[in-house]
């Protein structure tokens, strides 16, 4: 009892310079994460050259192409080699965070790091439509869990530098240093305390800045916006936002249900599962080797202008089914970027059909591509924030913030009305489903924070009036710059601050339900 007393005041005591040592070991997993994702990045971008020029060597010569099946065989059964030794690194990896933020999976960060490293790397050379952007955010975090462990820090502080690399590994991948922020924050940590903003902009910031000096300024998508769209084109606006949250839950359900598919053939294995797609990608590569790969080329060709709408769909269909092939095998590889470009493809879609119906000029088609990016994203990840400023920072594009707020708004309204599960919550619901819960008797204390939204059960309400989780202390009230010891008569404020101590085993179970208690 005494031992466990000392423990619970040693981890009050290091609370209290939380946002000075958090910046300081933000700013160490900022530095190495962005190099990891970094040399990723190029990889990746090596392996689509490299792709392409085994494409273009091989057409019209029969044994090479023979040749090229037996590689991709080869690949195919060393991804399966890499997800059989360590399961976790399979599909995105932002589920995997998840479900280690909330206490119910824990990574080996030694083994995943490498294996989804070589994994992707794998994956993008055989041509399979898998993004980056879930690789990174998992391989940044892995590196925050990994400093964690070298300096022998706690769970609460361990939960801090998860974040810390998962936004340094967004912000790495696509330049998008903000949106690293808001992600990490909005989906991975799911608080906005000050503690964890300031070490994650820290984190953030600092991988860009790698990546900035290797690779300059540029943007991710290098396209421009000739005109800004003129308010009596603001109702399609919403009619596009109704459309992308349609398309988003239908892209949802028809990602999972796939994957539930791939689990449902019987005697099907982790090679078997994962040879599917890579033999697509072989034929692909020979009818029609437009869908391989990230599709990055696609939306600068797009945005040129010239592309004509049968083109669009047919792109748009095969990118849709051969991503959710690939990403259904459990192959390492995210579906972050390849939704973006179906969505920036939707768009140009819906700018055609409005120059038929509505008489749209054509010289806001890579407006319309811009905002169904975002809306698209906001549908099918619910991250609103999230999708509107990487949106702009991977397109250098500030002009469309109403627009941008206006389609993400309506797309966010359909599908929550449909409700259709954010896709990143539901791979996590598979994944513990298929992994099973494990629940263990004790273990270490984390503190946790949550902030006391207006209208919420906490707000005005005393200490003691509260129904509060078992197995849960109440440490802290922070309100401003001041932090109150609680007591049953502490009357609670909206933006009050409350510090939630509880033991790791049972954080899920605690987060749970504080969230009832603090969010509206």
């Amino acid at each position: 009892m005494d031992e466990e007393k000392k423990g619970i005041s040693a981890t009050i005591r290091r609370a209290e310079h939380f946002q000075v040592i958090l910046i300081g070991e933000g700013i160490i997993v900022g530095g190495i994460a962005g190099l990891v994702v970094l040399l990723y990045r190029l990889l990746l971008e090596n392996a689509g050259r490299w792709l392409q020029m085994i494409q273009d060597f091989i057409t019209g010569k029969p044994l090479w192409i023979l040749l090229w099946f037996g590689v991709l065989v080869l690949l195919a059964l060393l991804v399966a080699k890499l997800v059989d030794f360590e399961p976790l690194i399979s599909g995105s990896g932002i589920p995997q965070l998840e479900g280690e933020m909330i206490g119910k999976i824990d990574q080996t960060w030694w083994r995943v790091l490498p294996a989804k490293f070589v994994g992707g790397f794998l994956c993008i050379l055989g041509g399979l439509a898998l993004g980056r952007e879930g690789p990174s955010i998992q391989l940044g975090a892995m590196v925050g869990k990994g400093a964690s462990r070298y300096l022998d820090r706690g769970k609460t502080e361990e939960r801090y530098l998860l974040t810390c690399g998962a936004s340094a590994g967004l912000a790495a991948a696509f330049h998008a240093p903000l949106a690293g922020v808001m992600f990490s924050l909005e989906e991975v940590h799911k608080n906005f305390s000050v503690s964890v903003l300031l070490s994650v902009m820290s984190a953030s910031l600092t991988a860009d800045f790698l990546c900035t000096a290797v690779l300059g300024t540029d943007s991710v998508f290098q396209f421009t916006l000739t005109e800004t769209l003129p308010p009596e084109y603001y109702g399609l606006l919403v009619l596009l936002g109704c459309v992308l949250g349609l398309l988003g839950v239908f892209y949802n359900w028809f990602t999972l249900k796939v994957q539930s598919l791939y689990n449902h053939i019987p005697g099907l294995s982790t090679a078997g599962k994962i040879l599917i797609p890579f033999l697509l990608a072989g034929v692909l590569g020979l009818v029609a080797p437009q869908l391989l790969g990230t599709g990055h080329s696609l939306v600068e060709e797009l945005t040129a202008g010239g592309m004509a709408a049968g083109t669009m769909l047919f792109l748009v269909t095969g990118r849709f089914l051969f991503s959710a092939v690939s990403f259904g095998s459990g192959a390492p590889g995210g579906i972050f970027f390849p939704l973006l470009i179906i969505g920036a493809f939707i768009g140009g879609i819906f700018a055609q059909a409005g120059n038929w119906i509505f008489g749209i000029d054509m010289i806001y088609l890579n407006n319309f591509v811009l905002l169904a990016m975002a809306g698209y994203f906001t549908a099918i990840v619910r991250a609103p924030l999230t999708g509107i400023i990487l949106i702009f920072e991977m397109t250098g594009t500030v002009s469309q913030l109403f627009s941008l707020a206006v389609v993400s708004i309506c797309a966010y309204i359909v599908a929550s009305l449909l409700k259709s599960e954010p896709i990143y919550e539901s791979l996590l619901a598979g994944l513990l489903k298929r992994r099973g819960e494990q629940v263990k008797e004790s273990g270490e204390k984390i503190l946790r924070e949550f902030v006391v939204s207006q209208g919420s059960a906490a707000s005005g309400k005393l200490v003691r009036d509260l129904e509060w989780p078992r197995d849960s202390l109440l440490v802290a009230v922070k309100r401003g710059d001041r932090e109150l010891i609680p007591k049953g008569s502490t009357r609670l404020f909206p933006g009050d601050s409350l510090v939630v101590m509880a033991d790791e085993f049972d954080s899920a179970d605690v987060i749970e339900k504080m969230e009832k208690i603090c969010v509206r």
